[in-house]
């Protein structure tokens, strides 16, 4: 099969092609960290700069609304970024997902749509888009391969969340294609780390456990409720990890292939609460609430692709976890530590 033959059949150029890597970033350049005050976001301009970028350019959502497509490019004209990583994005839980899918659909893929078109017009040198691992199907074999990607439904419960992070990488993938730009994607599993979002209503399920169990120390109850069986198995990656990975990528890599990034291990969601509450110092029980949604049964990313490209994770959960939680104790006086 030729080269030709084997892109059109989507199947991974060898690793060891040299055609697909590239010198790193020009530390000096103009770059635009889209979503700057989020979990990813934050830790993307904190690598940056220990990494010696000097013109890192944000905005916040006051300043610029990245579902308006008129200021966005704007915004894009008058600042004429060099790079752009585009961290931006609605989230949410479970619960959230399955209320709001209109939202959820409608303002990820305006603010895709804005970016990436916005940093083709004026001639962006490299673009990185963040998206999520729930892309794949639901009953997708385990562990997930890149290749796995639209082979099957998707999970009801956050599948407008997936089909707008699918339609992002699709158009990293077709502007590469048609205009020759230089755009990747990547698809982390669960995040979470220093700045995540511990608000109950809409947050993901470390950092709401890790609340919960801290109120309860606090209150000394006697107990605290996980939502499912606790059976499902999910994967955790620190976002320190995952602003890494990116860095590496922007830096080495110049393909059309896009990335899982995880940590390559899993836990059941019973087994996290167990570890949690071990950080948390609660003592009391946990108890599963079967009546409450799963979510999907399993999601572990196969990182293999990642790995042959030179990058692994480094930071173990249970030392990430002792990480965030200090963090969050500092500022859970003060309530200064949900995303609003």
């Amino acid at each position: 099969m030729s080269k030709e033959e084997r892109k059109e059949a989507s199947v991974p150029e060898e690793r060891e092609s040299c055609e697909n890597y590239t010198a790193p970033l020009d530390r000096s350049g103009k770059i635009y960290v889209a979503g700057h005050r989020g979990l990813v976001g934050s830790a993307l301009v904190r690598r940056l700069e220990r990494d010696g970028f000097t013109n890192i350019i944000t905005r916040t959502h006051g300043e610029l609304d990245l579902t308006r497509q008129a200021d966005v490019e704007a915004f894009f004209a008058q600042e004429k970024p060099d790079y752009v990583i585009l961290a931006a994005a609605k989230v949410g839980g479970i619960y959230a997902n399955d209320t709001y899918p209109a939202d959820f659909i409608m303002k990820n893929l305006q603010i895709e749509c804005n970016v990436i078109d916005a940093a083709y017009k004026n001639q962006v040198k490299k673009l990185l888009f963040l998206g999520s691992s729930c892309i794949y199907p639901r009953d997708c074999p385990q562990p997930i391969k890149e290749e796995y990607l639209l082979s099957g439904y998707l999970e009801k419960t956050n599948e407008a969340y997936a089909l707008a992070k699918i339609a992002g990488l699709k158009m990293c993938a077709f502007y590469n294609r048609q205009y020759g730009t230089h755009y990747i994607s990547v698809m982390p599993c669960n995040l979470y780390g220093v700045n995540d979002n511990f608000a109950l209503e809409n947050s993901h399920v470390l950092p709401a456990l890790m609340r919960k169990f801290h109120e309860a120390k606090l209150t000394n109850a006697p107990s605290v409720t996980v939502w499912g069986s606790g059976t499902p198995l999910r994967e955790f990656l620190n976002v320190d990890d995952l602003a890494d990975a990116c860095l590496y990528l922007l830096d080495h890599y110049d393909g059309n292939d896009f990335f899982n990034v995880g940590y390559g291990k899993e836990v059941t969601i019973l087994e996290l609460a167990q570890l949690i509450r071990k950080v948390t110092g609660y003592e009391g029980e946990i108890v599963l609430d079967p009546s409450k949604p799963d979510g999907t049964p399993r999601k572990l990313t196969d990182i293999s692709r990642l790995k042959a490209a030179g990058w692994e994770p480094k930071i173990d959960l249970e030392t990430g976890l002792k990480q965030t939680y200090e963090w969050f104790c500092a500022r859970y006086e003060t309530g200064d530590f949900a995303q609003r």
